[in-house]
């Protein structure tokens, strides 16, 4: 099985016992109504922030953690600069 369809079966599936809770279909053991009233309704928002919070921070680490390439460096410029003087030999202007 591919990976995103076990993330299609995995996410449907949490999706479908989510609602099933929040219409009060599927009842929460240990909880409340009262409680589970006030909770449930969060938990997207709750999902949302989490993964931007991660996002954010897996972005950091990896701005942190970033290796200076000195020769990739030269190598982009010379092919910048090649790409240049192509365009100037076929009459584009570039500044």
């Amino acid at each position: 099985m591919a990976r995103a369809h076990r993330v299609a079966i995995y996410s449907s599936t949490f999706v479908l016992v989510y609602f099933l809770a929040l219409f009060a279909v599927l009842p929460i053991p240990f909880l409340d109504s009262d409680v589970v009233a006030q909770l449930l309704p969060v938990i997207p928002w709750w999902l949302l922030v989490s993964f931007g919070a991660y996002s954010l921070a897996s972005l950091g680490w990896g701005m942190f953690t970033f290796q200076d390439c000195p020769d990739a460096y030269h190598e982009l410029l010379k092919e910048i600069n090649d790409a240049k003087d192509d365009l100037r030999g076929k009459g584009v202007t570039v500044d």
